[in-house]
């Protein structure tokens, strides 16, 4: 009698099989035949009622009938999606000699581009890149720098201070120098470029923000004089804006260089005639720099007696906005890709 209706079932399946023309009129066929309740699930369930004599013979007609139910089932639904997809296709309407889609591309921030333009060329003088923390410590900070605590250039700077006055937001990449000269043992000889984020209490406008890149540099080493710095910084001003580009030194004053200089540049957009851009001067102040204060060579562990070296500082924005002729340094934290493709014209040209 179970063989009876494994029989009679398969004679409905292939009746069903033969009215098959949907996704939906497929999908409720195998719910019918091999769902939970299906008629080849039922027909598994009741296995435990056959005698043990008849059992093999009934499990192969099961598993006989739910190899064609599922075999139909895949055949069937692979048939189906194809039908589906050609029947789109050929209703889909393709003009091949309109014009393609211009899928805008993107183009890298143009103080990462400077960065690492200034990067490459430090690199083929032997300088090395290093990074340290932005979260950083008073006295690597000031302290290290000749900068003790109550000194009023700390003032200036106006830093963000997050623990009491002993930790901060660095106020300036020179702490990277610091660590670099502790590293050294005040043995090894020392040439590096630590470009970087800074903070300082400021109001953001067109030419102040309270976040920004600077390109710091240090080379210690010996009989190192203010000639070297010159010539170092010749190099780099040449690169950005220019083979004519003259440099000049004026007297200034840091905390952690003695000598100090400003580093001007003749300005490259009026050739020394005067215009807006060096405010009629002829000349545009780039970077501050010096020879290393020997108090801060001592800190760092190097004697002043043997070791001498230079620091400087370009602030990347500065540096940016001159050779870009950009008049507001908020373009270069907004996401308005209409920036990047004025960005990317200038350097083409």
């Amino acid at each position: 009698m179970k063989n009876e209706k494994v029989e009679q079932i398969k004679i409905v399946l292939n009746e069903d099989m033969k009215q098959i023309h949907t996704m939906n009129e497929l999908n409720d066929f195998k719910v019918k035949y091999l769902g939970k309740k299906g008629l080849i699930t039922e027909l598994n369930s009741e296995i435990k009622n056959i005698p043990n004599e008849d059992k093999k013979e009934f499990g192969m007609l099961v598993n006989e009938l739910r190899t064609i139910c599922t075999s139909f089932y895949d055949e069937k639904k692979e048939l189906l999606e194809t039908e589906v997809l050609n029947e789109k296709l050929s209703k889909e309407v393709i003009d091949i000699s309109l014009p393609a889609t211009k899928i805008p591309a993107g183009a890298p921030n143009i103080l990462e581009k400077l960065v690492e333009e200034i990067e490459e060329v430090f690199m083929s003088m032997g300088y090395d890149v290093v990074d340290g923390p932005e979260i950083e410590e008073d006295k690597y900070n000031f302290e290290m720098l000749n900068i003790p605590k109550g000194h009023p250039a700390r003032d200036a700077q106006d830093t963000f201070y997050i623990e009491g006055d002993e930790i901060l937001l660095r106020s300036q990449t020179s702490p990277v120098q610091v660590r670099t000269m502790l590293k050294g043992n005040g043995e090894t000889p020392i040439r590096i470029i630590c470009p970087g984020k800074t903070y300082r209490r400021d109001d953001d406008d067109a030419t102040h923000s309270h976040q920004f890149m600077q390109i710091e540099g240090l080379l210690v080493d010996k009989d190192i004089s203010l000639s070297d710095l010159k010539g170092t910084i010749d190099v780099i001003v040449k690169k950005l804006f220019g083979e004519n580009i003259q440099t000049r030194f004026r007297p200034s004053y840091y905390q952690f260089t003695e000598p100090s200089v400003e580093v001007d540049i003749s300005c490259f957009h009026c050739k020394g005639d005067g215009c807006n851009i060096c405010k009629n001067t002829g000349w545009i102040t780039v970077a501050g720099a010096g020879i290393v204060h020997p108090n801060v060579l001592t800190m760092g562990g190097y004697n002043p007696k043997e070791w001498t070296g230079f620091a400087f500082g370009f602030g990347a924005e500065r540096l940016a906005m001159l050779k870009y002729d950009i008049s507001d340094c908020r373009v270069f934290y907004n996401t308005d890709l209409r920036e990047s493709k004025t960005f990317d014209r200038k350097e083409a040209e």
